[in-house]
């Protein structure tokens, strides 16, 4: 890439992309702040976060004298992110829309727009993550002339950009980077890389953001927000009752409104039972969904997955695994969780087996087995497949003995 002076950040209002829009700009960046409408409706008490949002982050530009831009992805964020959704729950799968909000419309449409229309050198964002490249310095603004040789463009070779953990460990967001291509990592910029997330509430509070200091913790679904998930979701997909059924004797427990409803871990409210249930497993033929009744009852347990083809955020799989098909690094499938050790093995198809160092609870379908290895966030898979429970492994041992004691009674003398 050549010198950067021009870099389009995303602004959602909040206070992480407000403090990296004053960054870039204390950086001597020429900055234009972009802020995307990527979802229309009001949520359930009538009101449409979404101008709220949008006036919260013309007013941080206007103090920062910044140009100041809105994009509506409304259609793309419906075709790319949501409809992969309400598909991935019919299916009984968990999606995670969070990632492919980065994928298909930070890191792909606005991304995109910032170069093409927007005549960016780079974008930016507010996530608390690190590039390689920003170690190396490519983004200071130092003018280096471009090598004068025949040929050069088809001949260079260039190291791929690599995705690291940002200083604030317990903010660290490349769980949701995962899936991003290299093209656009290569542009990208993240302000925060090395701060944490009090030392940016005291920048934005010195910096006069009030208004984006006294806003809540993002949550809920990416662009969306918080909501009633069974409410909301019922309102795109028609309700399908089931039954919910005790995963040690076939009993039925209670009922539901849809498998969709419910994921895999989360407790099952039933009424007239002195004990809570937690859904441990889905059959989308029967809708039956399955109960057990305990937090941690084995059933919940497993060490064992598999992702449809793994996104190497540096394109190529690592060399020790390209090598031997083998890798030992570390997983999690949900953002925060602790880090797994964990042995993978590669497909020739480009998926890949993940062996997990202990059993794991609730590991779930549809969401993203994210690797990791150091503070290097190596990319992603999405589960598809689910090795067996400790519970499915028991009952097989019972019933493997059961059937050689009954063989060995059954021995003539």
């Amino acid at each position: 890439m050549g010198v950067v002076r021009h870099v389009v950040c995303a602004m959602s209002g909040g206070v992480d992309s407000s403090v990296a829009a004053l960054l870039l700009k204390r950086r001597g960046y020429n900055v234009t702040g972009v802020f995307m409408k990527n979802w229309d409706p009001l949520d359930e008490r009538g009101v449409c976060t979404t101008e709220k949002d949008c006036e919260d982050a013309y007013k941080v530009c206007q103090i920062l004298d910044l140009p100041f831009h809105q994009v509506s992805y409304v259609k793309e964020y419906w075709h790319k992110v949501f409809s992969d959704l309400l598909n991935e729950y019919e299916k009984g799968r968990t999606p995670n829309p969070d990632i492919l909000c980065n994928k298909h419309i930070k890191f792909n449409h606005f991304y995109k727009h910032a170069i093409n229309t927007l005549g960016a050198d780079a974008v930016a964002t507010g996530h608390y993550a690190r590039t390689s490249q920003e170690d190396e310095e490519v983004f200071e603004q130092k003018h280096k002339p471009s090598p004068t040789t025949l040929f050069r463009d088809r001949f260079e070779t260039r190291n791929p950009v690599r995705l690291h953990k940002g200083a604030d460990h317990l903010k660290d967001q490349t769980f949701f980077l995962s899936q991003i291509s290299q093209d656009a990592l290569r542009q990208t910029l993240f302000p925060l890389a090395g701060l944490t997330k009090d030392f940016v509430k005291k920048i934005a509070a010195e910096a006069g953001f009030q208004h984006v200091l006294k806003r809540k913790e993002s949550m809920g679904i990416c662009f969306i927000g918080e909501r009633n998930f069974e409410n909301f979701i019922l309102e795109y997909l028609e309700p399908k009752p089931g039954n919910l059924v005790s995963i040690e004797d076939g009993t039925v427990r209670g009922t539901h409104r849809g498998w969709f409803t419910l994921t895999l871990g989360q407790r099952a409210r039933i009424g007239g039972q002195r004990d809570a249930w937690f859904v441990v497993d889905k059959d989308i033929t029967t809708g039956d969904v399955f109960v057990a009744p305990n937090t941690n009852h084995p059933a919940l347990y497993r060490d064992t997955l598999r992702t449809d083809r793994f996104h190497w955020v540096a394109v190529d799989p690592p060399p020790e695994l390209a090598r031997t098909q083998m890798m030992e690094c570390h997983f999690r499938f949900i953002h925060q969780m602790p880090l797994t050790p964990c042995t993978v093995t590669l497909n020739l198809d480009g998926s890949v087996w993940i062996s997990l160092s202990h059993s794991v609870r609730a590991l779930t379908p549809g969401q993203y087995a994210v690797l990791y290895k150091g503070d290097e966030c190596l990319g992603s898979g999405k589960i598809i497949q689910l090795g067996p429970s400790e519970y499915t492994l028991k009952r097989g041992r019972e019933r493997l003995a059961a059937a050689a004691l009954l063989k060995e009674q059954e021995r003539p003398e």
